[in-house]
């Protein structure tokens, strides 16, 4: 089966990634795994309800925009995946969200409304400023200090050294998006290209250097959200048990990649009516990854049903039991370009000539010409790095 990371973040919590994931106190068996996906055995198991709602303050901004980011990230991924059925997906949603709901800050019109309908947001539900402040309080928690999970992430704004924003803009923007603001030459297109992309690698702490090949002179402004993801396993693979092995990348392509092998207790559940299996694997802090074995036959099929919902029903369907557990030990990096994908979930007015962006600048009339996600990711024996940027200029 090809390889698909949907990565979120906080702003997923109800929907993807489970936080606060209750302490595991069982003794794990540390014979060999072999060479499958996910072995078990089913003699011990119970429901871990851990992860509900209830621990979580529903009044809270990020969760008032969860549902919505979580919906729109499902969708976005669909349509990629519908685009794409033979590539690798790496998409980061709370990424791509939060740079155009800032955008959103200075559109006017019927580009204002096709940006927040695109994002999945209901003005009727929930109002411009309940989304911009949760997205706020979002930032917030990304950045917590204190938390065992490392989890970075900011805005930024380049605008042409010519240009004036408009005040509003620039306050809304650094008070709900901390966003920082530079100014660029960008007739010098190798400077500005170098100082875009030393920002992009400095944040991500090295993981991506190249997030422009180049800038066109006639460019005025590039908004950038960049997220830095590093978390160590709650229970480290060993390097030892770490084995060349088969993977299916599709029904006719096998390569042999390194493969990283543990037996353990893990939360499983078994979705038989969408076919597939899937597996929780907790990082240290309150952070869990899923994994999400198709059934042979069946990515397509799980690929068109991934939705809030489904995700939020395995929760149900979870038992904890002993896994002989193999993953291929992965590296893998992407660039995403999402001018195509947004603007078949209705996001078209931003990028032609008849946008209005009138909120950004005092005269000059914006458009977006360029939407690029890039990203990097690896997923080690003890632990897992990724960083990501999402781009519009």
């Amino acid at each position: 089966m090809r390889a698909y990371f949907l990565f979120v973040s906080i702003s997923l919590l109800c929907a993807v990634v489970f936080g606060d994931h209750e302490k595991h106190h069982d003794s794990d068996h540390k014979e060999h795994g072999d060479h499958g996906n996910v072995h078990h055995h089913s003699d011990k198991t119970h429901t871990d309800d851990s992860h509900g709602d209830h621990h979580h303050d529903e009044s809270m901004p990020c969760l008032k925009i969860a549902p919505y980011n979580a919906n729109f990230g499902f969708s976005l991924y669909r349509q990629i995946a519908a685009d794409h059925p033979t590539e690798n997906i790496f998409i980061s949603p709370a990424s791509i969200s939060t740079v155009f709901a800032m955008l959103s800050l200075g559109a006017r019109s019927n580009t204002l409304n096709q940006i927040i309908e695109g994002l999945s947001f209901n003005r009727s539900e929930l109002t411009e400023e309940e989304m911009h402040k949760g997205f706020q309080h979002l930032l917030h928690m990304l950045n917590d200090p204190n938390s065992k999970v490392q989890l970075n992430s900011g805005n930024a704004l380049f605008i042409d050294k010519d240009l004036k924003l408009i005040q509003k803009f620039v306050e809304d923007s650094k008070q709900f998006y901390k966003a920082e603001t530079f100014s660029t030459d960008f007739h010098n297109t190798e400077e500005a290209t170098k100082q875009i992309n030393t920002y992009a690698e400095n944040k991500t702490k090295g993981k991506i250097t190249d997030l422009l090949s180049s800038v066109d002179e006639k460019t005025i402004l590039v908004l950038i959200n960049y997220i830095y993801f590093y978390g160590e396993w709650e229970k480290h693979f060993e390097k030892e048990w770490t084995k060349d092995g088969i993977f299916h990348v599709d029904e006719n392509t096998n390569v042999t990649v390194p493969m990283m092998h543990r037996n353990g207790m893990y939360n499983v559940a078994f979705d038989e009516k969408l076919g597939c299996t899937v597996v929780q694997i907790p990082y240290k802090g309150n952070a869990t990854a899923l994994f999400i074995l198709p059934d042979e036959g069946k990515l397509r099929q799980v690929e068109e049903a991934l939705e809030k919902a489904v995700v939020k029903s395995w929760k149900k369907l979870f038992r904890k039991q002993f896994v002989q557990l193999t993953l291929p030990k992965l590296s893998i990096s992407a660039t995403t370009d999402l001018v195509k994908e947004l603007s078949k979930l209705g996001v078209t007015d931003v990028f032609p000539d008849n946008s209005d962006l009138s909120g950004i600048v005092e005269v000059t009339p914006l458009k977006v010409s360029k939407a690029y996600f890039h990203n990097e990711g690896l997923l080690f024996v003890c632990e897992h790095i990724f960083a990501v940027c999402c781009g519009l200029w």
